[in-house]
């Protein structure tokens, strides 16, 4: 999705209200955020929104991307905001091989997540997820024997459809190390 360079455009400071909502809406899909959200978003601070193509629009603290949206969809971590809180965000493994091709899951057991247990998720040992993850679901994506996440995205189809398949695409509007959004400057 954001493969080409990428100029970057003006920002635009958000409303409090604005920052507020945004602030409730990346809790209530990032759960695991809770303890670090006056971290990431400190209550005075000047979150700014800067305009990307196709629609996108990354938001911006000071000169430290956090997070972008695709219209109206769900809000996605920045690969920045993510090698900070690694175990704050649903993760799934691919092969090694499968990091240049769109990828396949590891397979494993996961199980799902009842609700209100939304805090007790985490990544294995094995780096295993520990619920199934839903199609349409953000979603981190770590290679094999790397330690940081190479991509971030939504997720195509849920995990157990892709462990049944065994391969072919698990994400898009994905954004991915070393594309444009990676390599903007946000001063």
């Amino acid at each position: 999705m954001f493969k080409k360079e990428m100029s970057s455009s003006p920002k635009q400071k958000l409303k409090s209200s604005v920052q507020r909502s945004l602030r409730a809406a990346l809790l209530a899909t990032y759960p695991l955020l809770t303890p670090h959200i006056d971290e990431i978003l400190p209550k005075k601070a000047a979150l700014a929104s800067m305009k990307l193509p196709d629609r996108n629009t990354l938001y911006v603290l000071d000169t430290v991307p956090l997070f972008f949206q695709h219209d109206t969809t769900d809000i996605i971590p920045h690969l920045r905001l993510v090698h900070r809180f690694p175990q704050a965000f649903p993760t799934i493994r691919i092969d090694r091989g499968a990091i240049r091709f769109g990828g396949r899951c590891r397979r494993g057991a996961a199980k799902t997540l009842e609700e209100g247990k939304e805090l007790d998720q985490h990544v294995d040992a094995e780096g295993r997820w520990s619920r199934e993850l839903l199609k349409g679901e953000p979603v981190v994506v770590m290679a094999e024997g790397k330690e940081e996440a190479c991509a971030v995205g939504i997720l195509v189809a849920s995990t157990d459809e892709v462990k049944a398949k065994g391969k072919g695409p698990v994400i898009e509007e994905a954004h991915f190390l070393g594309d444009g959004m990676w390599n903007l400057t946000t001063d």
